[in-house]
């Protein structure tokens, strides 16, 4: 398909820059074949129905944007993949700067080789410690790495915190999965209250989820590889579900997408553990997932794809367009939708 049929415009000031307190005050555009209807996040139990399950990712956001010195070289790095422990590929800037073999400095006692330059512009770093060593050095000299379209990319204090979910354990991504930002401890409660299920997995959210798609069909695009974790646990949990009747509910693309790469042709999960790269484009055959909550992504975007494949372009693009005449909050601190997968044909 055309790149260009998944554009819109959007008005600058409709980007939200900080989170709604509490957050499951948080609007909510619930996405059906019958209609548009607008509630706020803490509806989210009279949404759904007892015996669906909610499928959230638990992944923790690392302080992986560095400050660098290359000799007297000032370089920004942003870390977007494990390769190992103290193996990461990078984004750079000035990439230009860095050849194999050079050193970056970040601290007195924290530093990185240059491995190697690819021709997509990313660099592999081999740092001077691994494993829990090199988190605790991120926690020390990095910042959260915000997309571009808050405050310019630039962290706060107040950032640390806003930009974690309620499910946030397992360290290792780069970029919050958005759609679980929505949720308090009073929803969560709620919810199981109501009878709906819950089950997490991981999957490592990287920075190349911002990366914009620079082909003019979708088809050229290579998508940027994720590494997830279903284990047995959350493989029956939904299995389980679909076998009783109930619908399987992604918390958020990321989670979507690591149960659709671990499903079989008939939907069934097994558990999973590796990298991820599916890429989905109007035309993909759902397999596990019934619901999606979602935030509202940006255009031309990977992620507003894989939401006009699950619920329709045409369908998705009057959505937004509602979203945006009744002046709902975009991207990652903004707003969501529950959408409805689309009837298959």
């Amino acid at each position: 398909m055309r790149v260009e049929d998944f554009d819109f415009t959007l008005p600058a000031a409709q980007i939200a820059q900080r989170p709604v307190e509490p957050r499951d005050a948080s609007r909510l555009l619930r996405v059906t074949a019958r209609g548009l209807s607008d509630h706020r996040a803490h509806d989210l139990p009279e949404l759904l129905a007892p015996g669906d399950l909610l499928v959230f990712n638990d992944t923790k956001v690392v302080p992986a944007r560095l400050a660098g010195l290359r000799g007297e070289a000032r370089v920004s790095i942003t870390l977007h993949q494990a390769l190992g422990l103290d193996c990461w590929r990078v984004f750079a800037k000035p990439a230009k700067r860095l050849r194999p073999g050079d050193r970056v400095r970040f601290a007195p006692d924290f530093s990185a080789e240059v491995l190697d330059k690819r021709p997509e512009g990313d660099v592999t770093l081999r740092f001077d410690c691994g494993g829990a060593a090199l988190i605790e050095a991120l926690h020390r000299h990095g910042t959260m790495p915000l997309p571009p379209y808050i405050r310019g990319g630039v962290a706060d204090a107040r950032d640390r915190e806003d930009y974690q979910t309620l499910f946030a354990r397992t360290e290792g991504a780069v970029a919050a999965p958005t759609a679980a930002l929505h949720f308090t401890p009073q929803l969560v409660s709620a919810l199981a209250a109501r009878g709906i299920g819950s089950t997490l997995l991981t999957l490592h959210v990287g920075a190349g989820t911002f990366l914009p798609v620079k082909v003019a069909d979708t088809a050229d695009h290579v998508m940027h590889e994720e590494v997830g974790i279903l284990t047995a646990t959350a493989a029956e949990a939904v299995n389980r579900t679909r076998k009783a009747g109930g619908r399987v509910v992604a918390v958020g693309t990321t989670s979507l997408r690591l149960l659709e790469t671990a499903a079989a042709a008939d939907g069934t999960l097994a558990p999973f553990c590796g990298p991820t790269a599916l890429f989905i484009t109007p035309g993909y055959r759902f397999k596990a997932v019934d619901m999606l909550l979602t935030n509202f992504h940006l255009p031309r975007s990977t992620l507003f794809m894989l939401v006009a494949a699950f619920s329709g372009l045409e369908r998705m693009k009057s959505a937004y367009e509602h979203a945006k005449s009744a002046e709902y909050r975009f991207y990652s601190y903004g707003d969501c939708c529950l959408l409805d997968r689309l009837a298959a044909a």
